[in-house]
């Protein structure tokens, strides 16, 4: 049923470069991105792999893999970015500020070995670039006019798809400014395939322009992309607050930690798994863990007709 659902990405969106969004169903090892925050709000960056417990469904699990922030030795995971851009007609008011602000980002994170940039209106324009063609993302970003209507939903989906054949850390950056106009993909629909996916989202959204009533539903909406994967949504009151956001949203992914676990459960029924991570370092101290909230287990394959 979903699978019909994302083949009609393909109606409404031009999309280069990439498939729609199609997950795979094998299970090994179950990587975790975890943010961990003092009762201050202050990122904590020195902890151990024995400072943390990992619970599937309640059952505690041993942990198999351990990074923590961007290291960069050989057997730390690669990241890879995703750097999603609203370009559609309501972002006139912000885009020249919005284009500043993400070449100013990309300039501070250059630790990740590539950057998928999506900029989307009416249609979706994906390309993957590596560390060594920064110059060319940077003048496509430059290059972004406003126009069009706004398919937020599946241009979100289109990237995931990408980021699902990737090895390693993936986080994107979500930049946008209003509710979506234009997907074939419902929020209900958006929501399973970020549950399914291991990417971190980081949402910024500008929404001085809207009504009161648009502006407390598109709030809520990033929250939940955001929450769902163990990432944060950030609400500048002004564009003028961007470069501030932009620089939060790379300093908690240098602090991320990478956890990695082969899960006991051997079913492979495709179920909702619920993960929880705790910190529970030995000097007492009130920690606050980030993570995502779970996955779906393997399914078996179905039998070919």
């Amino acid at each position: 049923m979903l699978a019909a659902i994302l083949a009609g990405i393909t109606a409404n969106a031009a999309v280069t470069g990439q498939r729609v969004p199609v997950f795979r169903g094998g299970v090994d090892l179950v990587n975790v991105a975890v943010t961990v925050t003092d009762r201050k709000s202050n990122l904590v960056s020195d902890l151990t792999v024995d400072d943390f417990e990992i619970f599937e469904d309640g059952k505690k699990q041993t942990p198999r893999y351990f990074s923590a922030g961007l290291n960069t030795g050989s057997g730390d995971p690669p990241m890879h970015l995703g750097l999603l851009l609203d370009v559609s007609e309501s972002m006139g008011e912000d885009i020249a500020f919005t284009k500043t602000a993400a070449v100013r980002f990309l300039n501070t994170l250059t630790e990740a070995v590539d950057i998928t940039f999506v900029d989307f209106d009416t249609e979706i324009r994906a390309t993957r670039y590596s560390q060594a063609d920064f110059a060319r993302v940077i003048e496509r970003i430059r290059l972004q006019k406003a126009s069009g209507w706004t398919a937020l939903y599946d241009a979100i989906g289109v990237y995931l798809d990408g980021a699902d054949r990737q090895d390693g850390r993936k986080v994107m950056l979500l930049y946008t400014d209003g509710g979506d106009t234009r997907s074939s993909l419902t929020l209900n629909n958006l929501i399973d395939l970020l549950k399914a996916s291991d990417v971190t989202v980081y949402a910024i959204g500008a929404l001085e322009h809207q009504s009161a009533s648009t502006k407390n539903a598109q709030r809520m909406v990033l929250q939940q992309i955001a929450d769902v994967t163990g990432g944060q949504a950030f609400f500048p009151l002004s564009v003028k607050d961007l470069d501030h956001m932009y620089e939060k949203v790379a300093a908690e992914i240098r602090a991320q930690y990478t956890i990695g676990y082969v899960s006991t459960n051997e079913k492979t029924d495709g179920a909702w798994r619920k993960v929880e991570i705790k910190a529970v370092r030995k000097d007492g101290r009130d920690f606050r863990v980030r993570s995502r909230r779970g996955y779906y287990g393997p399914a078996k394959p179905t039998a070919k007709q």
